[in-house]
């Protein structure tokens, strides 16, 4: 069975991704975002949501793993930050019901959206510029980067809330998320 473990970043919503990864069947662990990643033994980590990018612990380290990991909302914002992109505040401030235009059917994490989902999102910040090796592979009226991949370092992000009810497809996102871990 495959394990997930869900990086807590002080999220509102962050009991319900690891909800629905159990929902989907998944072995998942909620992990205090202070736990460094020679800690756990998992097929893939979710790096979660959250108010400030200031309280995200070790999260970074997990950048490093040979774990692939799918950030959501501050977990994306995290992964460009970190690895040279860049963050700012979004014109569009707070939560929203946000179509959002997927540019690739091949992409692994949200190719199966193709063309355009509906999403529950929070643009208060924003990725502003993709780092180095990532695609930019979903945009909206509100938001340049509504989700990126770098799919030779199984590093991937999404703006917004995939574990939410108001947004249609997002048991999709980690059902292809797990097929990226199971893949590894």
């Amino acid at each position: 069975m495959t394990k997930i473990v869900v990086v807590d970043n002080h999220g509102q919503f962050t009991h319900l991704e690891d909800r629905a990864l159990r929902d989907l069947g998944v072995d998942s662990e909620l992990i205090d975002n202070d736990t460094p990643p020679e800690d756990v033994d998992a097929d893939g980590v979710v790096l979660s949501g959250g108010p400030d990018m200031d309280r995200t612990g070790e999260s970074a380290a997990y950048l490093e793993s040979d774990m692939p990991v799918l950030g959501i909302c501050l977990g994306m914002q995290l992964i460009a930050e970190e690895l040279g992109g860049r963050v700012g505040g979004g014109e569009y401030g707070g939560y929203a019901d946000v179509t959002v235009d997927l540019h690739s059917e091949d992409d692994p994490l949200t190719g199966s959206l193709y063309p355009e989902t509906r999403v529950w999102a929070s643009h208060a910040d924003e990725v502003k510029e993709v780092p180095d090796g990532f695609e930019r592979t979903a945009s909206s009226d509100v938001c340049g980067v509504e989700a990126m991949s770098d799919t030779d370092r199984d590093l991937y992000g999404v703006q917004w809330h995939p574990e939410v009810a108001h947004t249609e497809e997002g048991d999709e996102i980690f059902e292809n998320f797990l097929e990226i871990c199971a893949g590894n």
